[in-house]
């Protein structure tokens, strides 16, 4: 595959509001796999730090979402060029990519690796996010407790269980809003700060169908509002829905607490 060629690629991924170079430098780098010049709008790959094409393509991709992101800012780029802006500038090419089957997707050739990320996810991720959120349940229990006898709950959030008090806020967020752990606790943490409930859950949907992190945190950036006039009918009833049925399982579990309380009196 020669500089032609991968320029070809990257056009086919998406094109390009302002004319870009690609350039072999027939040399290999121990630092770079290749690097974007904003001022000349040149992209430069070390081709010989590479034995496979679609490796190659990888890097190409990497500065092109460079160029992409430069021409976004009338072409030019700040002294921080991997910003999340950046990030899901690039992941989208690789979405696309991927879709468009000019670049193959490294991670999923690998049955360990698959199996590997199998793990993390179930055991750790979505374990962990759980975990937390049954934190928020019980800090909300706390609260009650320490109202009852006359305590103050933020006192007895830092000098009894020691812990930042907008971590606390954040775990009982996580519970009231009902998040789902398979985003992970980080993520939950990002998905607790989102007010609008409308938007928040297509931040959360985004999330569990495979967008990365910085790719649903622009979007939401971009779309502050949130909401979508010529949403599809059925998509709105579909996400009210899932409010209304996210709702009652919240106060079912609270009525069932309190039923509970009821009959230990």
């Amino acid at each position: 595959m020669n500089q032609d060629e991968v320029k070809e690629k990257l056009l086919a991924i998406k094109d390009a509001p302002m004319e870009f170079s690609v350039t072999f430098s027939g040399k290999k780098s121990r630092k770079v796999n290749g690097l974007y010049k904003p001022d000349s709008r040149e992209i430069i790959i070390h081709n010989r730090n590479f034995s496979d094409d679609n490796l190659l393509l990888y890097t190409a991709i990497h500065e092109y979402a460079h160029h992409l992101h430069a021409c976004a800012r009338g072409g030019h780029l700040s002294a921080r060029a991997h910003t999340a802006e950046f990030w899901a500038i690039l992941h989208g090419l690789l979405e696309e990519a991927e879709k468009k089957s000019v670049y193959k997707d490294v991670f999923s050739g690998s049955k360990e690796l698959e199996e590997l990320t199998d793990t993390i996810r179930k055991k750790y991720l979505t374990e962990n996010g759980n975990l937390v959120k049954e934190l928020g349940q019980l800090l909300l229990k706390a609260h009650e407790l320490c109202t009852a006898i006359g305590g103050r709950y933020e006192d007895y959030i830092d000098r009894v269980l020691r812990i930042p008090r907008q971590a606390a806020n954040v775990a009982v967020r996580m519970h009231q809003y009902n998040l789902n752990p398979e985003t992970g606790a980080d993520n939950m943490r990002f998905l607790a700060g989102i007010t609008n409930e409308e938007k928040r859950l297509a931040a959360e949907k985004s999330l569990l169908t495979g967008k990365s992190p910085d790719t649903v945190k622009i979007a939401l950036r971009q779309n502050p509002e949130g909401g979508d006039e010529n949403a599809d009918p059925r998509e709105k009833l579909e996400k009210e829905k899932i409010r209304l049925e996210r709702t009652i399982a919240s106060l079912s579990k609270r009525l069932e607490e309190v039923e509970r309380e009821l009959d230990a009196q």
